[in-house]
């Protein structure tokens, strides 16, 4: 009995020591303010301190500010400006579609100003033109309008699912009018935190309202109709593919649908199964993986839809720097849903010349009565070996098979940033990408690039507008892609299109002895072409964006330029250690680059072969030594035991074997 009594009081009085240490401990270390908007929300992490102002970073973009921490805590990457700004013009024009349905005119600030110096009208015809529209209504009839800021009871509801430092949601509340509400959610709750301080930042409490929560779970939250968004944005870290489900059963009919995928090696054909896993679809590596991986996109996206007797229609189609971005709008209708079949297909491409064919899933026919009639496609339409080159074929796909964008609606988002440059600090960009995807042929997918064409048969590279002359003396509709500086989209049979390099290879002829016999050059040069080729230059072969030198491509905004590292809870600060890291992995498969002059030096001490043999023309200026020989070099080189094709170096002369030696 005692032991026990002194084994408890021994217990009692450890505890207290250990509380009075902790306690001490406690005293030493900084209190800061308690937080309350992160108490409120729940979202306080438990055993963390905020950041101090001190360890922040104020970023102002388009009309938003918002702080972040400078640790990689919550994921802000700036090379993205041109997504958001993009993402902007077309929110606003989805908006401005909506909204006139019912009556509400939009203002965007600075567009009427912008336009009044840009139409050309009289002064006087303006003026009948608004006492002729003030006339016919009445007084209480007066259009309704929807300002930037201010909340639309008819406006739309917008989610972003993962918006990180809520930049996105902000700038939506800031620069497009029109809006409900905002609803910015997240599941970190130290991204959710830094949110409600960035909205505080920008007084749009009104309209944004964070939230911390599953994505999925959320958008899964609101598949009744009455509760669905209007317009679902997801810019997730890597693939969108988990998120897609929930986000087709979230979004309302006719609403509008946002995704970026940025894990583009696997869309770009690096690893074809990890593709399919998450997309539906086998990946090939080819010079059109940029405009296949939107296809590819576009095609898990009517697939997941299709689930629901929903499917999509694709509004704008973006590849861009090192992601992609589609905009789609969501419908619902079993009769469309039956069609979506035919709008998908496999692609057969050889891995010689590169040609690839394309092979529908379904078949839409037109019946009696003015029905369509579904039905199995047939195929293949390719032999099993290509027919230029011998070689066999990759099959990849299902892919999106019909046109990518709604040309009327990029016109009208194209006009509207035209007319108002300052909007955003991309205008520029965003005025060359969608210029060139006017000039698109919406009908041809995928397209072939100059280089692989001309390498394929191991000639010279023609001119661009060389090429495209060609094909249009031909009879063939020939355009640019957004997603390839040098691409050649045609609606010309590979046959056509190889018959015209054969016409060029006649004039920038090929040494056919150096090809081997089974190789796709050979075998492609060795049949006469059909058809003629003409490659005088047309004026229609220079399409406008090129003459007017529009902007597609930016220049890297920053060092260490691309995708951002994935936001860690306690992520480390970008300190110089991490960047000495980055630097020593720039160019680390490259060989470094020898001064010219150590070269130069290098060379020097190699005698040069041509001078012996008394041919050298260079004289001075010859890289190699043209140092006369030494009597014990011309000894060797005289005895009959001595080797003429060697050259060996007396031992501890130092001179190295080098290109200059035979």
């Amino acid at each position: 009995m005692p032991r026990a009594r002194i084994g408890l009081w021994l217990s009692l009085t450890l505890r207290s020591t250990r509380s009075l240490c902790r306690a001490g401990f406690m005293e030493g270390q900084p209190q800061g303010p308690p937080n309350p908007a992160g108490m409120e929300n729940g979202t306080e992490p438990c055993g963390e301190e905020r950041a101090s102002e001190a360890q922040e970073t104020t970023v102002t973009e388009g009309a938003a500010k918002i702080a972040f921490p400078s640790a990689n805590e919550v994921f802000y990457n700036p090379v993205q400006e041109f997504n958001r700004d993009l993402t902007c013009a077309v929110i606003t024009e989805f908006a401005r579609i909506q909204l006139g349905a019912k009556g509400i005119q939009i203002k965007v600030p600075g567009e009427k100003d912008v336009q009044k110096v840009v139409v050309d009208l009289s002064e006087q015809e303006e003026e009948k033109a608004e006492l002729k529209k003030g006339a016919n209504l009445a007084p209480g009839d007066q259009p309704r309008t929807a300002a930037v800021g201010e909340i639309c009871e008819e406006g739309l509801r917008v989610l972003e699912g993962l918006a990180a430092s809520g930049l996105r949601s902000i700038r939506f509340a800031r620069e497009v009018p029109g809006l409900q509400s905002v609803v910015a959610n997240d599941a970190s709750a130290r991204a959710v935190d830094l949110m409600c301080r960035n909205v505080q930042l920008n007084a749009v409490a009104h309209l944004v309202h964070p939230r911390q929560a599953d994505a999925r779970m959320l958008m899964y939250q609101h598949q009744r109709a009455s509760e669905r968004f209007d317009v679902i944005d997801l810019d997730p870290y890597g693939s969108p593919a988990p998120f897609l489900d929930a986000a087709v059963q979230a979004v309302s009919e006719g609403g509008l649908l946002c995704v970026t995928c940025t894990d583009m090696a696997v869309l770009a054909g690096n690893s074809g199964e990890t593709c399919y896993s998450k997309y539906g679809a086998m990946a090939l590596k080819s010079r059109a993986c940029h405009e296949m991986a939107l296809r590819i996109v576009l095609h898990s996206l009517d697939l997941r839809a299709n689930c629901y007797q929903r499917f999509v229609v694709p509004l704008l189609s973006v590849s861009a720097d090192f992601y992609v971005r589609v905009f789609v709008r969501v419908f619902t209708g079993q009769a469309k849903v039956k069609a979506s079949a035919s709008k998908q297909a496999l692609v057969f491409q050889c891995v010689g010349c590169g040609t690839f064919h394309l092979q529908r899933l379904g078949k839409a026919s037109g019946a009696s009565g003015g029905r369509v009639k579904f039905s199995a496609a047939c195929g293949p339409p390719i032999s099993p070996e290509c027919e230029h080159c011998g070689q066999r074929h990759q099959l990849g796909g299902p892919l999106w098979a019909e046109p990518i964008h709604d040309l009327d609606f990029v016109g009208r988002v194209l006009q509207a940033v035209s007319a108002n440059p300052g909007r955003f600090h991309t205008s520029e960009r965003i005025q060359g990408v969608l210029s060139v995807i006017t000039e698109e042929l919406p009908d041809v997918p995928l397209y072939y690039t100059l280089d692989q064409l001309s390498s394929t048969i191991r000639c010279s590279t023609p001119s661009l507008l060389q090429l495209r002359s060609a094909l249009l003396h031909a009879g063939f509709r020939v355009s640019l892609s957004h997603a390839c500086k040098n691409a050649v989209k045609t609606d010309a049979p590979s046959s056509a299109l190889w018959d015209i390099m054969r016409c060029w290879e006649k004039e920038c002829p090929v040494k056919r002895e150096r090809l081997s016999e089974t190789s796709p050059a050979f075998r492609i040069l060795s049949v006469e072409p059909r058809l003629q080729a003409n490659f005088a230059v047309r004026d229609d072969a220079n399409p406008s964006s090129r003459q007017r030198g529009l902007k597609r491509f930016q220049a890297n905004p920053e060092a260490n330029w691309g995708p951002r590292p994935r936001a860690r809870p306690g992520g480390k600060a970008a300190g110089e250690a991490m960047e000495e890291r980055r630097r020593l992995h720039q160019n680390k498969r490259k060989e470094p680059a020898e001064d010219p002059v150590q070269r130069a030096a290098r060379l020097k001490t190699f005698p040069c072969k041509r001078f012996k043999e008394g041919t050298c023309q260079r004289g001075d200026q010859c890289c190699y030594s043209h140092s006369p020989p030494t009597p014990e070099d011309t000894a060797a080189a005289a005895s009959p035991d001595h080797p003429k094709t060697s050259h060996q170096n007396p031992p501890g002369s130092g001179v190295a074997a080098g290109p200059g030696v035979d």
